[in-house]
């Protein structure tokens, strides 16, 4: 059985290896757990360091099985053990038990790395953005809702929903929505509930996750920025990633379990990163483009914004015309930074004031939308690299606003 104090010990002294009264005062409990082989190893450390000290040449005989003193060697009277047994025994965490010295793997609910939520949002939430409302019900919703009619016209549920565009344009949000109207659950995993350092152990996370979908269908699973899970093999040059692409590839297919309630939607700033294999039909087949939000929609996101603001004399659609290309998280920035300005007017003048349109239109000249690069690069996208039609769609939105 392991000793806690032991082990407590052990990866003290692997923190301080030059620690030759620690390391003595382990092999001293090495020996007295019978564990005289593991006691030697310590023991020549520090002798190599100290060859005439008397009471590691003791320890060493006791070790090998030589005879022992009539007595312990006393400790040295300079170091105080029971302070640092006190000291290391709560503080270091123990080992792993097994003896691959690997974690357990998840198992159940109980124990899973992702959240399992209810969402309450609903499209009605999500100001504006009717085209994508419309292609969202189209593609997605209508067949999920009209089981008679879906089995009339033989319509498939296979397959899964890819929403790209500029980052901070609300596609987490959009999500949400779907499996609020779906009165599903929802799962959003990023590569950070995925990656593991233990050979073997992402792909495992990954199963588990789709595993833990599976049991609480209906399940929209969201996959954020998609395109660090499935990039490009062809541009991979990890062995590791090349394989966790594998898996997700083979979790969508359902060839480890069977996919039936789970709706998986993808999210992804860079469509054109993603591997082509993840977007073949029965996988991402269907895709909506989340463009930087309208007039209508960024004046419903100012209005949330500046909800719970003291405001006097905003004008909406005067700030929803003057941020054209702003994306969601900018114009949040932009009230942010809006109430900072009356915030510092008040707190010099001493006289405290409302939110007006001045600090927003100070805020303005302050704040730029964020879209600008993404549109430069997905201008290129368009222009060079849209063959097969894939990104017709976003050609079509460049050039209704003169970008292409």
């Amino acid at each position: 059985m392991s000793n806690p104090l032991i082990e407590s010990m052990l990866a003290a002294v692997e923190a301080s290896p030059d620690d030759l009264p620690l390391r003595r005062h382990l092999a001293e409990l090495l020996i007295g757990a019978g564990r005289g082989p593991e006691a030697v190893a310590h023991l020549a450390v520090a002798l190599a360091q100290e060859p005439a000290h008397a009471e590691t040449q003791a320890l060493m005989t006791q070790a090998l099985g030589g005879p022992s003193a009539a007595e312990p060697p006393a400790p040295s009277p300079d170091v105080n053990w029971k302070a640092y047994e006190k000291e290391f025994e709560g503080s270091v965490p123990p080992r792993y038990a097994r003896a691959d010295d690997e974690p357990d793997p998840i198992e159940g609910d109980d124990d899973r790395t992702v959240d399992i939520e209810l969402s309450g949002v609903k499209l009605a939430d999500v100001g504006g953005m009717q085209d994508v409302k419309k292609r969202l019900e189209l593609a997605f919703l209508a067949p999920m809702k009209n089981e008679k009619l879906r089995s009339m016209y033989g319509k498939s549920l296979r397959g899964g929903l890819l929403l790209y565009g500029p980052p901070g344009c609300g596609k987490t949000f959009l999500a949400r929505a779907v499996a609020g109207e779906m009165g599903a659950r929802f799962v959003s995993v990023s590569l950070v509930d995925v990656l593991n350092m233990w050979i073997g152990q992402s792909e495992r996370n990954l199963h588990d996750i789709f595993q833990a979908a599976r049991r609480n269908a209906p399940c929209v699973l969201f996959l954020d920025e998609v395109d660090a899970l499935g990039h490009k093999r062809s541009q991979m040059q990890s062995s590791s990633m090349r394989t966790l692409g594998n898996q997700l590839l083979a979790e969508m297919d359902g060839m480890e379990g069977s996919n039936d309630g789970v709706f998986v939607l993808a999210a992804t700033n860079a469509p054109w990163d993603v591997d082509p294999a993840l977007r073949r039909p029965g996988r991402l087949d269907r895709t909506v483009l989340v463009i930087p939000p309208d007039a209508e929609a960024r004046a419903a996101i100012l209005e949330v914004h500046l909800r719970d603001r003291p405001i006097a004399g905003i004008d909406l659609k005067r700030l929803a015309a003057a941020t054209d290309k702003f994306s969601g998280a900018d114009l949040a920035h932009l009230c942010e930074t809006a109430a900072e300005y009356a915030m510092h007017d008040s707190v010099t003048s001493g006289n405290v004031r409302m939110i007006e349109q001045r600090d927003m239109e100070a805020a303005l000249r302050e704040v730029r939308p964020s879209t600008g690069p993404w549109l430069q690069t997905a201008r290129n996208v368009a222009m060079f690299a849209n063959e097969d039609g894939a990104y017709s769609e976003l050609a079509k939105y460049l050039k209704k606003n003169k970008l292409l």
